[in-house]
């Protein structure tokens, strides 16, 4: 859900943006959230495997004031006996995760796992849980060793491959992962005739891949484009042109109350060519993030990315001013 602009009305669960506020006092007790959803974006080709977060000042991803819900994606590209998981989710989402592929696949099916941030954990966390549960053919990265960097679970370490807490059950498989090596711009293929282009990220903080299926133009962003979010648990957790109502305001407070909070000041010139770059040379017609709702249709692409590029412009140093910023202030 967006920022519009306006004063804070009574239980209004927009983002609240007032300069130098402090943010809110931390809540106590877990959340009671345990709700997923699968949202079909091509019919047999790809699909967005969603678990919802109660946005409630815990969730990093999201500004400490941000209120309402939203969703950690990982998505599923499907063609034929083979298949293609971007991300993994977080270790609490699980029995989740590994339903909504079951539910997407075959017994036979042939699957692949592409954490598109090695070192973030709603990437890697289940990883070793999945390619026990599935015929995992290759994990996907930059780092040769990246079965070591998705060992969450100690599965890997055991002795008869059993999670302590399903000792009761079966034996699962031995663990055991390939790793698929990727360079920093390349085409994977999900099958014959299916293939995925892979590039850095234009814009990011930590080790970021972006990728474009040109079979379905999705163009896949990470931890970018990840500020819109909804109001109920039940989303809608896509969205299209009609349904947008974000500013670039918004989307300037959302990057400066998250992993983006160095933008301002910075050379962002350079920042936006190699945006630019990507919307000028891919023909998007959705932008799948890392979380939040994906967004669908031509219009829509073309809006949120000119609100994104005003916000670079508008933070470049040329006309913004670097500074320190306390780690509770919010902006």
């Amino acid at each position: 859900m967006a920022f519009d602009g306006q004063p804070p009305k009574e239980n209004d669960v927009n983002l609240q943006t007032k300069p130098s506020s402090l943010r809110p006092a931390w809540p106590t007790g877990r959340s009671k959230i345990d709700k997923s959803n699968i949202t079909t974006i091509a019919d047999g080709q790809l699909y967005a495997l969603q678990n919802v977060l109660d946005l409630d000042g815990r969730v990093s991803a999201y500004p400490a004031n941000a209120r309402g819900y939203s969703v950690s994606n990982c998505y599923l590209l499907t063609q034929g006996r083979h298949a293609l998981l971007l991300d993994s989710g977080l270790s609490a989402h699980e029995s989740s995760i590994v339903a909504m592929i079951r539910s997407l696949t075959k017994a036979d099916t042939l699957l692949s796992i592409f954490p598109l941030r090695i070192n973030e954990y709603m990437s890697v966390c289940n990883v070793e849980a999945i390619a026990q549960a599935f015929n995992v053919e290759q994990c996907y990265s930059g780092n040769p060793d990246a079965a070591l960097w998705v060992d969450f679970g100690r599965r890997s370490d055991s002795n008869d491959g059993i999670s302590p807490r399903r000792r009761a059950s079966p034996p699962l498989r031995p663990y055991s992962l390939k790793t698929t090596l990727v360079s920093r711009s390349e085409t994977i293929n999900v099958s014959t005739g299916r293939g995925i282009e892979v590039f850095q990220a234009p814009l990011r903080l930590i080790n970021t891949r972006w990728m474009f299926d040109q079979e379905t133009r999705t163009l896949f962003t990470s931890d970018s484009f990840t500020h819109e979010w909804s109001g109920s648990s039940d989303g809608p957790w896509s969205m299209s042109d009609k349904d947008c109502t974000t500013t670039p305001d918004h989307i300037r407070s959302f990057l400066l109350n998250t992993r983006y909070w160095w933008l301002e000041g910075g050379k962002t010139t350079e920042l936006r060519r190699k945006l630019g770059a990507i919307f000028e040379k891919y023909p998007i017609e959705t932008i799948a993030p890392g979380y939040g709702r994906v967004l669908r249709g031509r219009a829509l692409v073309e809006r949120q990315y000119k609100m994104f590029d005003e916000v670079l412009a508008r933070l470049d140093r040329s006309v913004a001013t670097a500074k320190y910023v306390d780690r509770d202030e919010l902006r």
